[in-house]
């Protein structure tokens, strides 16, 4: 098989996949990244060969040389994004063409080849396709989906490599956060940030989660669900949380989300919020927000409502916010009701459950 838009994978079903009853159980509470499904999807590529090996085969560990380039240079990109079990019994994914798109962008970025889109979204059906039963039915569950890359080749050295590996693994999931839907406290960094201009910050590659871990780490031992980074330059705006955009909603109908200015990853799930809130009546805006504002705002009552969104958590509503040198609650801790709104309108498109106006949704089966 050579390289090219289209190859041709090869099946090798898992010669001794989870039995029907214990796939059962743990579907019952798979929780999030917990739980794998039998198979995965690996591609190799080489240069001057491109793409090739494209395999469905039993998800199983990886061989590696202490050597290989991305445990030493961390050459590694990866995507999110989730395949949902319609009423009718069908499967469907939100928007894989956007996902190719920005993995396109990360490999760009990150000085590694470029897998074609087709390639990027034919790779996510196979595994659907093999692992279809692994979907789970309840309201708030899915089938998550994490293709990912990394440098394979064997060398010490400070440069490109030539070798990758390419590889879809699924995972089925209920909510992001335990309790389901509620309300979350966020913990503004003072120390930390996340991504500078001229950085990784617009790329979804594993460094810039690494870079969050200690920042997350301090949010939890103050009490907080998530960390909020600022900006790297002023220490004075907000970028976004560690692994979910963020947007204020104003009492004059203004919603607004910080600009992409490479610091921040374009989320797609942040792309859909901003034209459902625009569908919806809101004034939708790409601005700067600073923490003074945000507090300020919060405490006079201009600012309504605060949410994340991100594949993972899809849309999840802000009640609390901490730092340093103290708190503040946004719409007396609750959620919102424009928080809530989006949030439904997105799920109810992803579930089939609502016509797809904008052509976000894909049939796999």
């Amino acid at each position: 098989m050579s390289g090219g838009d289209k190859l041709d994978f090869e099946i090798r079903p898992n010669p001794a996949p989870v039995s029907a009853a214990d796939r059962a159980a743990l579907l019952a509470n798979p929780g999030f990244g917990r739980v794998h499904t039998d198979h995965m999807v690996t591609i190799r590529y080489a240069e001057g060969k491109g793409w090739y090996d494209a395999r469905v085969e039993a998800r199983g560990p990886i061989p590696m040389d202490p050597a290989s380039a991305v445990l030493h240079y961390a050459q590694e990109i990866f995507e999110g994004l989730k395949a949902y079990r319609t009423a009718d019994g069908g499967v469907t994914m939100f928007r894989p063409d956007a996902n190719a798109s920005r993995f396109v962008a990360s490999a760009q970025r990150m000085a590694m080849p470029v897998l074609p889109p087709e390639v990027f979204v034919d790779s996510l059906h196979k595994l659907i396709e093999i692992d279809q039963d692994w979907i789970p039915t309840d309201e708030d569950s899915s089938l998550y989906l994490r293709p990912f890359m990394f440098a394979s080749e064997v060398f010490l050295g400070v440069r490109p490599a030539n070798e990758y590996l390419y590889l879809v693994i699924a995972s089925p999931a209920g909510s992001y956060f335990s309790g389901g839907v509620k309300p979350v406290t966020v913990w503004v960094s003072p120390d930390y940030t996340r991504a500078a201009p001229g950085g990784t910050g617009a790329a979804k590659c594993g460094g810039n989660y690494a870079a969050s871990l200690a920042a997350q780490a301090e949010a939890i031992e103050a009490g907080c669900d998530q960390v909020v980074f600022l900006d790297a330059v002023e220490r004075r705006f907000v970028d976004e949380l560690g692994g979910m955009n963020v947007f204020f909603v104003y009492d004059d109908n203004t919603v607004v989300t910080p600009p992409l200015t490479g610091t921040i990853l374009p989320g797609i799930t942040r792309d859909a919020i901003m034209t459902l809130a625009a569908t919806a009546g809101h004034q939708v805006e790409e601005r700067p927000v600073s923490f003074a504002d945000w507090q300020a705002d919060a405490a006079s009552g201009h600012l309504r409502e605060v949410f994340a969104c991100g594949t993972a958590a899809v849309v999840t509503p802000i009640g609390g916010v901490r730092f340093p040198d103290g708190e503040f609650l946004i719409g007396g801790g609750e959620p919102g009701r424009v928080t809530m709104s989006l949030r439904q309108q997105l799920v109810d498109i992803q579930r089939g459950k609502t016509p797809d106006a904008h052509g976000w949704v894909q049939r796999v089966l």
